[in-house]
């Protein structure tokens, strides 16, 4: 019997099926918070599988503390920023992950009502009426921005920012977009044009990340380049927010030269920069552009599948590491 150890309540009928499932030994953790290292250590140890997630940090050390019997890493998410890939899989252990259009479609759509939110002042003046401070129709309070003709730069255009190019045309939007080489085929296709970084930074009115986490992209939004940025630009991250630099995107929106931002992500999750806390001029969400009913089930039924994959000796479908497979710990 194959034990199973999950880091954190998660919602999803496979995850039920799982725990009702007796060929296994299932345990999940107790509490309904991120683990300490320690307490996931002593708590996974002897594990044949862990369903982790992003915030749980995996390197070759939590590896061998886990325990030589360790087959599977299931990360519960699309990123692994977390996991350091190279150092498990030296150790043998598969990594894998829960990539998916339920996920691509719930972040795209996530970062563009957080586009809408932020040009049309919408978390301000839901707060003013709230607040007591709506005393009938006005011409001029909370002036927002129409997207109808403006420019959308993409920067990452893997599956989700496609998806955020697909729904550009409704608004007659032009949309830029930069990442490693050319997809020639998505820009007949959408009507997108390619752009250095630069260039794409001085044309766009809107800015939406999506970018992996990575030593290249990490702090890449800063006051460097913001300052090449078009002034009154609109910054969206749904992505890693260790992909901006909090400080320099703060006193771009003290001085106007950024107009609004609005983030999901945050560079030392769960902490928030202070700065942005009284702004009025950024909306902050809690990691949630993934959080809708059908991205989680999906994500459950790929992080649960790709456990009961592996502990049958079948090769799972998301793996992240492919060339541990064949020296895989058995």
């Amino acid at each position: 019997m194959a034990k199973i150890y999950v880091t954190r309540k998660i919602p999803g009928k496979a995850m039920e099926e799982l725990l009702n499932n007796h060929d296994h030994e299932v345990r999940v953790s107790q509490f309904d918070r991120p683990l300490t290292a320690e307490e996931f250590i002593e708590n996974a140890k002897g594990s044949d599988a862990v369903l982790t997630l992003l915030t749980d940090k995996i390197d070759g050390e939590v590896i061998d503390a886990l325990g030589p019997q360790l087959k599977i890493v299931s990360n519960y998410a699309v990123g692994f920023d977390n996991i350091n890939v190279s150092q498990v899989t030296e150790k043998g252990v598969v990594v894998t992950n829960t990539p998916s259009d339920e996920v691509n479609e719930s972040v795209a759509e996530h970062a563009w009502s957080l586009i809408l939110a932020i040009s049309r002042r919408v978390v301000e003046s839901d707060e003013a009426v709230r607040g007591g401070a709506y005393f009938g129709w006005e011409p001029d309070i909370f002036l927002g921005d129409n997207l109808f003709g403006k420019t959308l730069g993409i920067v990452g255009l893997g599956r989700i920012g496609t998806m955020m190019a697909s729904k550009a045309a409704g608004f007659n939007m032009k949309v830029l977009y930069n990442k490693r080489s050319r997809d020639e085929e998505a820009e007949q296709k959408y009507g997108m044009e390619f752009a250095e970084l630069d260039d794409l930074y001085a044309r766009s009115d809107y800015l939406s990340l999506h970018v992996p986490l990575t030593p290249e992209t990490r702090h890449m939004i800063n006051k460097n380049s913001i300052n090449k940025m078009k002034h009154g630009i609109y910054i969206i991250n749904t992505a890693r927010g260790a992909v901006i630099d909090e400080h320099d995107l703060a006193g771009a929106l003290r001085d106007g030269h950024v107009k609004g931002a609005a983030i999901d992500v945050f560079d030392n999750e769960p902490y928030v920069n202070p700065e942005f806390i009284s702004m009025e001029n950024i909306i902050l969400t809690p990691h949630i552009a993934s959080a809708t009913v059908e991205a989680r089930e999906k994500m459950t039924s790929q992080a649960v599948g790709s456990i009961l994959a592996v502990l049958s000796g079948n090769k799972p479908q998301e793996i992240v590491n492919e060339e541990v497979w064949g020296k895989r710990r058995n």
